[in-house]
């Protein structure tokens, strides 16, 4: 299975990429792992309305061309879910044939519309907010804990 996270925007912390690199080698027995990052769209101290829609716009065509297989939007409309639901939306794909499952993280202003009407499955971690950035630390570790809960491993207590 290649499991792809599209994120606008670079990790600029050493400790969020360091984080990745770990959940990234551990998946490595699960999974082939692409992160793709796009470019965020520059925006000035206080945007409009207008400046924001085109920058998100923007944001979408990049994500849109690189989703491959089953599509997750990472958005606050999202439904949140268990480890252990979320691990069978990992799995299950791949019984159907499938052979890529996309995750998709938006920047700061989130993810177009346009975006969100192109995936199967919209995904909340909660009604919090978080930066986006340490969203994709989040989303790795569930995903390796998703493949641990279907592996019956010890990570999952």
């Amino acid at each position: 299975m290649r499991v792809n996270i599209i994120a606008v925007g670079k990790l600029k912390e050493r400790w969020l990429r360091e984080a990745c690199e770990e959940y990234a080698k551990r998946l490595g027995r699960y999974c082939k792992l692409q992160i793709v990052e796009l470019n965020e769209c520059r925006l000035p101290e206080n945007p409009s309305v207008g400046e924001i829609q085109r920058a998100l716009q923007n944001e979408s065509e990049q994500i849109l061309r690189h989703i491959e297989g089953e599509a997750f939007a990472l958005c606050i409309e999202g439904k949140p879910c268990t480890s252990e639901v979320f691990s069978e939306m990992l799995t299950a794909p791949a019984l159907n044939g499938c052979s890529a499952l996309s995750f998709l993280i938006g920047s700061s202003h989130g993810l177009a519309e346009e975006v969100k009407q192109a995936v199967q499955h919209k995904l909340s971690f909660s009604p919090m907010t978080f930066p986006h950035q340490l969203a994709r630390v989040m989303l790795l570790e569930q995903i390796y804990r998703g493949y641990q809960i279907a592996e019956g491993g010890k990570y999952h207590k």
